[in-house]
């Protein structure tokens, strides 16, 4: 079970530099693969967005564009990583349609019925206590809605070896040398390794409820994209 107390305090102190990392070490592929997520639930025509883990609010700019229809909330533990989302969606001028709060995934301070879609871009892999989380998402997800979550995996093709001399090895030594941070970029891979592979998460989502699930590798198994539907009416 991860600290949650240690890995806020981790993101709070990463924070002036996540966004200028998380663009130079996944060469602006995440860009990318956020807008796959935000498209991923367009057949949802949601009215009212949930994006949990949001951080600085990339995501949540992300689903404002793609669904000029909906009302966006944002929700995260780190106030620092808040505080950089807070100015970006100013610059944007989007304040009246993303509202960003600070909040514990196990424990979400909504209604029952909340949202029409609720969704998370690399951010469950930190949760205090994964199943809770999972079933807290879907109990402020309506009826019929949607649960979409990006995460990163792991390659199995021919890919994985160059990857993993990458993910382990050059990627910390980079974020270090720009963060100033000793332990954030080496937690990133240990994080990545200890999070159930794309088959256990998929179960894990069926026991919390999750139905009609799809699974979408990306680059080559880099992240994989988890979607389904929340049905609680038979």
């Amino acid at each position: 079970m991860t600290d949650q107390h240690t890995i806020t305090t981790m993101f709070d102190d990463i924070a002036p530099h996540y966004d200028q990392l998380n663009h130079l070490l996944s060469l602006n592929i995440d860009k990318r693969w956020r807008k796959r997520l935000s498209q991923a639930i367009t057949r949802q025509r949601p009215l009212s967005i949930l994006d949990v883990a949001t951080g600085t609010a990339d995501q949540a700019i992300q689903l404002a564009k793609d669904h000029p229809q909906a009302s966006i909330t944002g929700i995260d533990l780190s106030e620092k990583m808040l505080e950089i989302g807070k100015k970006k969606v100013a610059k944007k001028k989007l304040e009246e349609r993303i509202h960003l709060l600070t909040g514990d995934a196990s424990a979400l301070p909504f209604d029952d019925d909340s949202f029409d879609a609720v969704t998370v871009s690399f951010g469950v892999r930190n949760f205090s206590n994964l199943e809770q989380g999972l079933q807290e998402m879907l109990r402020v997800t309506k009826d019929h809605g949607i649960l979409a979550i990006l995460e990163f995996s792991q390659p199995q093709n021919l890919f994985r070896i160059p990857y993993r001399c990458y993910f382990n090895h050059l990627l910390p030594r980079i974020g270090q040398t720009v963060s100033k941070n000793n332990t954030a970029y080496t937690y990133l891979p240990a994080s990545v390794a200890a999070f159930p592979n794309p088959e256990e998460f998929t179960r894990l989502l069926e026991v919390a409820g999750l139905r009609h699930i799809k699974r979408q590798t990306l680059s080559s198994g880099i992240a994989t994209l988890y979607t389904g539907n929340v049905e609680k009416t038979t």
